[in-house]
């Protein structure tokens, strides 16, 4: 039952109470698709199973003899594959029927003073096992899982004992039959049960959290418990990025948005503006939002250069006041940029502040002008043929001056150049968007047949998911 599980949950690839800023639903199409992987892999990995002793004493009529199966392993298995299902309110259920496994090992017995042994072969027939897992989560926002109900049962065992006196057991199969049946009986659910252990044991080990670069992480513990219907399984995750130096909780809360489930997709997942913009503020809060321009990062033959000879012709007074110097231009963030999500685009806004210096002989630096601008872009996003495509263009920008300390001059020219820097920076964005930016593949597994909209508060995707050919032991 264990690798049905564990292939669903990877094909998924966790702060309780408040609103999820990602929203992911498994539906039961993707489930189908997993158990059918997970059926591939069963089959590959049985062979490799080494059984545990079975063991115990037998009446056989003329007295009890003590024996002992060991070495056990599976020559062959006619494995069908499992029935796996949402189990509403609760989890997973999976079961296996009609599961006959082909067995050898080697035999000793004892009867009284005698002892003897040699090799056997032993046939299990219409094996079943049902399992029902409960999915849940622990304090730090972990999935857990653990067992809520298993059952097993066996049809019918053939065993045929070859070397030593095995004839003189041979007329008492029967009697070892219905012994045997039952060891193997009470060994398959404490082995699931034990799968199922190891199993949360991994989960609880995973990180709730991620660093995604040297400035950001991003938390994703869950914020409650699943939700389990008998079609689909609701995952919701806290979804915010934060500064790895400062984690400074961010001025704003996610809002609660409702994500349509998609039943002809395998997966859904939103993600909410709260997600971008705690990114945004991450970066602003961590002071990565500003830069410093000089001269020398001006091209060579650009008409414009910084220095107060070449702004003069925006700021007349500038070179009257201090002729032939070179200036520096801090630019930074004045509030972190904000996202805003609607029906079928998206708006970036930024507001910016530019503290323009001019630099003396010596290297001591005069304030000159402080300046703020606001900008908004819009866009839109989709994915198509394997690519993020979209268009993306500038709808305003606005340039004021916020402080002087060579009186008031006019803006409206300096704005204009601006204005037409920013177009050409939006231009390049939205040729290389309507060419496309190809969608990196996961390592284990690709998203299929992805379509992406636009939302009132949040992006959503729906996707099916295709697992790579390669090793699926990786998993675990």
């Amino acid at each position: 039952m264990l690798p049905c599980v564990i292939v669903v949950f990877m094909l998924l690839s966790a702060a309780c109470g408040e609103n999820p800023a990602v929203q992911v639903i498994l539906a039961n199409k993707g489930l189908q698709y997993g158990k059918h992987v997970g059926t591939g892999w069963i089959q590959e990995q049985f062979k490799k199973i080494t059984f545990p002793d079975i063991g115990g004493d037998v009446d056989i009529k003329i007295g009890k003899v003590h024996y002992v199966l060991s070495g056990v392993t599976i020559r062959k298995c006619d494995l069908p594959e499992p029935a796996v299902d949402f189990e509403q309110g609760t989890g997973l259920k999976t079961s296996i029927t009609g599961l006959s496994i082909a067995l050898t090992g080697e035999w000793e017995t004892s009867f009284g003073v005698i002892h003897d042994g040699g090799t056997f072969n032993m046939a299990i027939f219409n094996m079943g096992v049902t399992s029902v897992v409960q999915l849940g989560s622990d304090a730090e926002g972990h999935l857990s899982v653990t067992s809520n109900r298993c059952d097993a049962s066996v049809s019918d065992v053939d065993l045929v004992f070859y070397g030593g006196a095995s004839w003189i057991f041979r007329p008492f199969v029967k009697y070892f039959k219905g012994h045997i049946i039952g060891k193997i009986q009470g060994i398959m659910c404490p082995e699931v049960n034990k799968a199922i252990a190891e199993l949360d044991h991994h989960l609880q080990a995973m990180n709730v959290s991620f660093g995604v670069n040297e400035v950001l992480t991003l938390s994703v513990p869950l914020t409650d418990l699943p939700v389990i219907n008998a079609s689909s399984l609701e995952l919701g995750f806290k979804g915010e990025f934060y500064s790895t130096n400062t984690h400074k909780e961010p001025p704003f809360v996610a809002q609660r948005f409702f994500l349509p489930q998609q039943p002809g997709y395998m997966l859904s997942m939103g993600v909410s503006e709260f997600t971008l913009n705690s990114a945004s503020f991450g970066y602003f809060s961590a002071g990565e939002l500003q830069v410093l321009i000089n001269d020398s990062m001006i091209p060579p033959l650009s008409p414009i250069h910084l220095n107060t000879s070449s702004m003069g012709m925006f700021i007349p007074q500038l070179p009257k006041m201090f002729p032939g110097l070179l200036m520096n231009l801090e630019v930074y963030a004045r509030e972190a940029p904000v996202f805003s999500l609607q029906l079928g685009a998206g708006i970036l806004g930024v507001q910016v502040g530019v503290k323009a210096v001019a630099l003396e002989p010596n290297g001591t630096q005069v304030p000159l002008f402080k300046l703020n601008l606001d900008a908004a872009i819009s866009g839109k996003m989709m994915i198509a043929k394997g690519k993020l495509m979209g268009t993306v263009m500038l709808d305003n920008m606005t340039l004021t001056l916020a402080s002087s300390e060579i009186g008031v001059f006019k803006t409206d020219s300096l704005e204009n150049a601006l204005k037409a820097v920013m177009n050409m920076g939006v231009r390049k964005v939205d040729a290389m968007l309507r060419e496309g930016i190809v969608i990196p593949r996961m390592k284990h597994a690709q998203l299929v047949n992805t379509v992406l909209t636009m939302e009132e508060g949040f992006v959503a995707i729906y996707s099916d998911a295709e697992i790579l050919p390669t090793d699926k032991s990786s998993y675990l």
